[in-house]
């Protein structure tokens, strides 16, 4: 098979080739169509939050601050898949090695710092709910920028080891991934090398990318939960439900969707069986993001309202 360089008794792949969706043939048309409409929906509903988010002096506040940046973060992590997809679903399914590894990367980096990003939007919740007169003084212009910067920081590094290894692999039987991007665990499968020391990091990864920030998550609404069954009055409570409801809804998703992609039993655990789990995770937060706290956020909805007035204004008097 073409794409391998022999080195020894191994063979180093310089490019791969990507199945995708090839179990389904009659439907790559209508894949294709379907992952086009999702990625184009995703992206410019992320993109309108960013601008009314930046627009709008009055959303100039930490919660809004960090949407923004998870709506970056969305439309980044989209990219980092859908593009070859889509390509993949037109019969260009070859991908160089280089290309293959920082696909991978990109998708590690993207979940991490989505998980960082919701755990601190949730200590945001906590501040504001728990401790409403000292919200101003704990989450300044200084501290969110901090709290935003280490996520993307530390999303960044922390795959780099994980990279690293992988890209050090041997791949001997086949250079064929049967999945639609360069996810790990199959590139894991293809791998000649000894993978029993990555399977440890992955274990470990997913301790520091979902468990400890799932922990720190539900920390922080047990306090909210808490203070909230404290007030008295049911309109009080209404009221500081709805600062957090959107977000309670997000981390719902963020983390059924990945525990459904990836929490199989053993005997379902494959490359086939996980394909489609795994395309839910990657379209389904990014697609819905937009949709939860434009529904669910009066001052977003007032924001949006605002601006599409202007626009008609400015058509009218044009």
């Amino acid at each position: 098979m073409g794409g391998n360089l022999k080195r020894g008794n191994h063979s180093s792949v310089t490019e791969f080739l990507i199945l995708g969706f090839s179990e389904f043939p009659d439907l790559q048309l209508p894949l294709f169509a379907l992952f086009s409409l999702i990625y184009l929906m995703a992206v410019l509903g992320n993109l309108l939050v960013i601008c009314i988010v930046c627009a709008d002096r009055n959303l100039h506040i930490p919660m809004y601050f960090f949407l923004a940046n998870l709506s970056t973060l969305d439309i980044c992590s989209l990219t980092a898949t859908i593009p070859k997809l889509l390509a993949i679903l037109t019969r260009k399914n070859t991908i160089s090695f280089g290309e293959c590894i920082l696909q991978m990367h990109c998708y590690l980096m993207c979940t991490c710092i989505e998980y960082l990003l919701l755990t601190v939007m949730a200590y945001d919740r906590y501040v504001a709910i728990c401790n409403p007169l000292r919200y101003p003084t704990v989450m300044n212009k200084k501290v969110c920028a901090l709290l935003a910067a280490s996520s993307w920081i530390g999303g960044l590094l922390e795959p780099l080891p994980h990279t690293f290894i992988v890209s050090q692999f041997f791949f001997c039987d086949s250079n064929v991934i049967d999945h639609f991007f360069c996810e790990v665990e199959a590139l894991q499968k293809l791998s000649c090398t000894d993978t029993s020391f990555i399977q440890i990091m992955n274990y470990t990864e997913s301790v520091f990318t979902l468990f400890f920030p799932l922990l720190l998550t539900l920390t922080s609404y047990v306090f909210i939960i808490s203070t909230i069954l404290k007030i008295r009055s049911r309109e009080g409570k209404s009221k500081a439900f709805s600062t957090c409801s959107s977000h309670l809804t997000v981390i719902v998703i963020a983390y059924g969707t990945i525990m459904g992609a990836y929490l199989q039993p053993a005997s379902l655990n494959s490359e086939n069986s996980n394909k489609i789990p795994i395309a839910m995770y990657v379209v389904t937060l990014p697609l819905l993001n937009p949709l939860i706290y434009s529904l669910r956020s009066k001052e977003l909805k007032v924001a949006l309202n605002k601006a599409l007035s202007r626009k008609r204004i400015l058509s009218i008097t044009g």
